[in-house]
């Protein structure tokens, strides 16, 4: 591997309780590819961040369109949801440590906190992509690390949506339009060429 591409980290965003549980924003598919995830997390679980979506605590914390996103699903704010719902999965929490966690409030992990000054002090320069969704915060992390110059891989067994067609145009596009800057591949590929990418 070139230097240029740096140490690798996995961001695994947001396979949260609140997905997998009897919510408004239940994801069916997170259980179809928990296995898949699974198995990239316990490759290599210190160079693991799980992000956490946190919403706001309650509507009026918001600002913007924010706050007409909480009107559509008032039951998803923490005040409601309670400290549980936000928390990583258990079969994926069991790894933090070493494994850690990010916070965000946005679809994108990378417009607040340190997360992309803390992977460059560790000298990462690749970056393994899973979890969900894969049209909404995948797709944001994914853009924004592209735009950021990370080499890019995306395991497409290993990312969930809630809409089957809205899933899979992103996928399209990962691969259409980025194939420069991101790699798409199965976990099995992934995981059968581990030496070579970190």
């Amino acid at each position: 591997m070139s230097d240029r591409h740096g140490r690798l980290a996995h961001l695994c965003i947001d396979v949260q309780n609140m997905f997998a549980g009897d919510t408004a924003w239940h994801t069916p598919w997170l259980s179809k590819v928990l296995p898949a995830i699974e198995a990239i997390v316990d490759r290599a679980p210190a160079s693991t961040i799980f992000t956490r979506f946190i919403p706001p605590a309650r509507v009026e914390d918001e600002t913007g369109t924010w706050c007409e996103y909480y009107d559509r699903w008032p039951s998803m704010v923490t005040s409601r949801l309670g400290p549980d719902m936000l928390q990583i999965v258990p079969t994926l929490a069991r790894y933090v440590p070493p494994a850690k966690h990010f916070d965000k409030n946005r679809y994108s992990p990378w417009l607040f906190g340190d997360l992309d000054q803390t992977l460059r002090e560790d000298g990462v320069g690749t970056l393994v992509v899973s979890g969900g969704e894969t049209d909404v915060c995948v797709m944001a992390t994914v853009l924004g690390a592209v735009d950021l110059g990370y080499r890019t891989i995306l395991c497409t067994d290993a990312v969930f949506g809630s809409a089957d067609q809205t899933h899979d145009a992103a996928v399209t596009v990962f691969h259409s339009r980025f194939g420069q800057q991101l790699t798409a591949c199965t976990t099995q590929e992934l995981l059968d060429n581990w030496e070579e990418v970190a």
